[in-house]
């Protein structure tokens, strides 16, 4: 997959909904699961627009492992980024799957129920240990028992604060909020002192910050969300309380990733979610602020930080298990995850990976500065967002946010109106 921060959101799920007829559910026609038989034969192995600029990292990945095995054959084909959820829909409707699959868990949730991915619990559960457990636990599926993806690359952001906000509203800023409840104390601190100039916040609350506050996105069967519990109530009533205070931007309740960049760019508001990209942009163009960056891990009260994950998954039905289920390890083991990483700004799956000195010591740039910070929230953070959430919940759940901020609707009624629309489309999903 195209390799930035926007790429890592998920892809509207309602254009990767089977038709499971189709499909089927269980084994008929497919291959063994049974994946301790001898490493041969031709498999296919699908990528999400890497070719352009891993060409050379692939090919010789491909070459190295049907070295390590003698009568195996990688066949590597990529797609554009443009309609690959409807690619990949058209060939498990026609039975043309790749054997191994690069997805992303919103992508993977579809296949899964339509027993086209491989449970890996089962067939190579002695891989489970070489992975971070927040990202072996991302490639699992609500309502279905077991794992369908080897965890590959990683990603997430820091936060930056401007120290010198902080100091102006007479806040420590080398102690920035780390939790929600000392977020919204700064935020009001910061918005009375400033009389409503200076923002904390640009952003509205999403569905991955519910997961960071410590509510219960979905119920236990995977089957409804539950967002609208206490903790999800409770939120959305503090940002209120920031917004009529003007500790959030006014202007949060149509905020883009780039007005929220360009607001805490001028200065408007004193913190933001970033990436390294975004250094070398202050660094440019706000030399101010640029000398008094902060960074700091992402808001939580859980004490996990969210992150982003794509995998590799098995076509439950290829005729070469053995093979397919070898090549996605070795793809997503310690060793190439590591190198790929050095190639591009990802993080590795591996447990252990993390702590090489890459992503541990600083060497002054801006690259390392935002690496190293991130690296070390990786270590135990979660997928938050629901691998069933679709591009139109989100938008559900923003309009009704929206409302609950405006003073149109109670905390409680909007989120109980946003559940109820996400649980209907989660029906009509099949």
């Amino acid at each position: 997959m195209r390799i930035s921060r926007r790429t890592f959101t998920a892809a509207a799920v309602a254009a990767l909904v089977l038709p499971l007829s189709a499909c089927g559910s269980g084994g008929d026609g497919g291959g063994s699961t049974d994946a301790s038989g001898k490493v041969e034969g031709d498999i296919t192995f699908q990528t999400w627009n890497l070719r352009a600029n891993f060409k050379s990292y692939f090919e010789g990945v491909i070459t190295d492992f049907e070295k390590k095995y003698p009568g195996t054959h990688v066949k590597w084909i990529d797609q554009p980024a443009e309609g690959y959820p409807d690619k990949l829909s058209a060939d498990a409707a026609g039975g043309t799957l790749p054997d191994v699959v690069n997805v992303s868990p919103d992508l993977l949730a579809p296949l899964a129920k339509a027993g086209l991915a491989l449970d890996l619990d089962k067939s190579a559960g002695q891989y489970r240990k070489e992975y971070l457990d927040g990202a072996w636990a991302g490639n699992r599926i609500p309502g279905l028992t077991g794992t369908y993806a080897f965890p590959w690359y990683l990603n997430t952001g820091p936060m930056f604060y401007n120290k010198s906000l902080f100091e102006q509203a007479g806040l420590d800023p080398e102690q920035p909020p780390k939790t929600y409840d000392e977020l919204f104390t700064d935020a009001l601190k910061m918005a009375e002192q400033s009389k409503g100039k200076v923002a904390t916040l640009a952003n509205v609350p999403t569905i991955e910050d519910f997961g960071r506050y410590g509510a219960q996105l979905m119920n236990d069967q995977g089957t409804g969300f539950a967002f609208n519990d206490a903790k999800g109530v409770e939120l959305l009533t503090k940002y209120k309380e920031l917004f009529d205070a003007k500790a959030l931007d006014p202007q949060a309740l149509t905020a883009t990733p780039e007005s929220s960049g360009k607001k805490f760019l001028t200065e408007a508001v004193a913190m933001n979610p970033g990436s390294a990209l975004d250094l070398g942009n202050f660094k440019k163009n706000a030399p101010n602020l640029y000398k008094n960056i902060g960074i700091t891990d992402q808001i939580t009260s859980t004490g996990h930080v969210n992150m982003y994950v794509m995998g590799l998954m098995v076509n439950s039905r290829t005729k070469h298990t053995p093979a397919a289920v070898a090549f996605a390890h070795y793809v997503t083991d310690a060793q190439n995850q590591m190198s790929f990483a050095k190639q591009v700004a990802i993080f590795p799956s591996t447990a252990g990976s993390l702590d090489d000195p890459y992503f541990t010591k600083e060497d002054g740039s801006d690259d390392t500065r935002v690496r190293v910070a991130a690296a070390k929230s990786l270590k135990n953070a979660v997928n938050y967002t629901p691998v069933l959430f679709s591009d139109q919940m989100k938008t559900a759940l923003g309009n009704e946010v929206a409302k609950a901020l405006q003073g149109k609707e109670s905390p409680k009624a909007a989120l109980d109106n946003a559940v109820k629309t996400c649980d209907q489309l989660l029906t009509q999903q099949g």
